[in-house]
């Protein structure tokens, strides 16, 4: 089945210089790339993509390592597009635990356990198409991305938005 996934390669991974890493490791999947952008994680982001996690007494380390406070203020955003692509990626990802992760997977070689806590595994990929359906509109409006992944529609707006001068 014909799946998409949103990956993010999270502030640390980006402090590091793992992109190259693992873009390389990812494209063992075989995936397409759809959509890829570099993006300032604000607050309000942070607490949509983590709101499963709002209960948890972490909750709050979680938002400041996704806005970049301990690293980078960036994350970069994908969406990986194919047959089977959660279970792919996942399988290569590893253990959201970094200490748990297959050593060879991608957490499992890069990933740390704070002092505080807080698990810096370099990545986050959807757990299963709904989370990745809600991640993917969350991150993404449907012109960022070229393939027709989910239904839109078109609506005339006013809005005001910078544009080179």
């Amino acid at each position: 089945m014909t799946q998409q996934t949103l990956v993010l390669i999270k502030p640390d991974g980006l402090k590091k210089s793992l992109t190259g890493n693992i873009l390389t490791r990812l494209s063992e999947t075989k995936l397409d790339i759809v959509a890829a952008k570099i993006i300032k994680v604000s607050r309000e982001l942070a607490e949509r993509h983590y709101i499963l996690l709002k209960d948890k007494p972490f909750f709050n380390e979680l938002l400041k390592y996704l806005m970049g406070e301990y690293h980078k203020k960036k994350v970069m955003a994908l969406v990986y597009w194919g047959e089977d692509a959660i279970n792919r990626v996942r399988a290569i990802c590893g253990s959201t635990n970094p200490e748990e992760a297959d050593p060879v997977s991608i957490r499992g070689a890069y990933g740390r356990i704070t002092t505080k806590g807080i698990y810096e595994n370099a990545m986050h990929a959807s757990t299963n198409e709904q989370e990745a359906e809600r991640e993917i509109k969350l991150w993404f409006n449907p012109d960022e991305i070229i393939a027709e992944l989910y239904p839109t529609k078109t609506v005339k707006e006013q809005v005001e938005r910078r544009v080179w001068a």
